[in-house]
């Protein structure tokens, strides 16, 4: 096995955090995006996000482990590897620490070799797979996925099924230009971002807990995995379905279907790990029994990814 090499070194910015103080899900991924360019160089394909790349990396999946907050000011440094390579497509390994070493954050990014403008997944070159053996790396216990699986997942999400199940909207809007990538396809953060905006409507601006005496309650996402299925383009119009699908007294499991609100079919899925914390200790917050009982109410049976 390698070494994880770097290829992202940043910190955060103010602007970058969320009401909860710390930075947004979405810039997590932005980050790890500009990581990913830095991998791709490191792999012997420097050029994957130019305007004139031949081939590119299309991310189709990607699991995120949030380990520890990331607050204005943080220094943090990513550094990734290979965990294995397929024919045509990759599951790469990406590690955000903090300066005292810690994990703040991994993604286990599944990307597929593809051409830059249509997206046609085709083999690896010889110099990647190469470059590979060196880069690879093993997956450590604590990016590992833990109450999310990594298993294949044939979705069920569309705009019919979301109507039978009850799911409500929680997010609706149109994909601008400059949320494209060079190659016209809307950006990876930025799906992750529409997904984070929509958590007020989800809990209807009251969370799990906010019953706390005293407490000033927030939330935060602990696990994410994302699901590309299609990808919206600039004039596209984007709607989200989200609801809880499970959790107990300490995590709720939220599910996101992000539709084009015109055929009905999936652009993307996610599933999320959640829980609430106290925004003064940053701890997390326990469920009353009642409080339980309120949020089991709010589960949708039969809600997958």
């Amino acid at each position: 096995m390698g070494e994880a090499v770097e290829v992202w070194r940043g910190s955060v910015a103010m602007w970058e955090c969320d009401a909860m103080g710390h930075l947004n899900v979405g810039f997590y991924v932005a980050k790890a995006m500009e990581g990913l360019a830095g991998l791709a160089a490191e792999l012997g394909m420097a050029g994957a996000f130019a305007p004139d790349a031949r081939a590119t990396l299309i991310v189709r999946d990607q699991h995120i482990r949030f380990l520890r907050e990331a607050r204005p000011g943080a220094p943090l440094v990513m550094s990734g590897g290979v965990v294995e390579l397929g024919e045509s497509e990759a599951r790469l390994l990406l590690l955000l620490r903090h300066r005292s070493g810690e994990l703040a954050a991994s993604f286990q990014t599944v990307v597929a070799h593809a051409t830059a403008r249509d997206g046609r997944a085709f083999p690896w070159p010889a110099r990647v797979r190469e470059r590979a053996r060196a880069l690879t790396l093993e997956v450590p216990p604590e990016a590992a996925a833990r109450s999310i699986g990594l298993e294949p997942v044939q979705s069920r999400a569309g705009r019919r099924r979301a109507d039978e199940l009850g799911l409500p909207r929680t997010a609706l809007g149109a994909v601008g230009a400059g949320d494209c990538d060079l190659f016209g396809r809307m950006r990876t953060e930025l799906m992750m971002a529409r997904i984070s905006d929509a958590i007020p409507h989800l809990f209807e601006g009251r969370r799990p807990g906010a019953e706390a005496a005293g407490a000033r309650i927030g939330g935060a996402a602990l696990e994410y995995r994302l699901i590309h299925l299609d990808w919206p383009r600039a004039g596209d119009r984007v709607e989200l379905r989200s609801g809880a699908s499970g959790g107990d007294a300490r995590f709720r499991r939220l599910t996101h279907w992000l539709l084009d609100p015109e055929s009905g079919k999936a652009w993307g899925v996610a599933e999320a790990i959640a829980v609430s914390f106290d925004l003064e200790t940053r701890k997390m917050i326990t469920l009353s029994a009642e409080a339980l009982a309120e949020a089991d109410a709010r589960v949708i049976p039969g809600l997958t990814l």
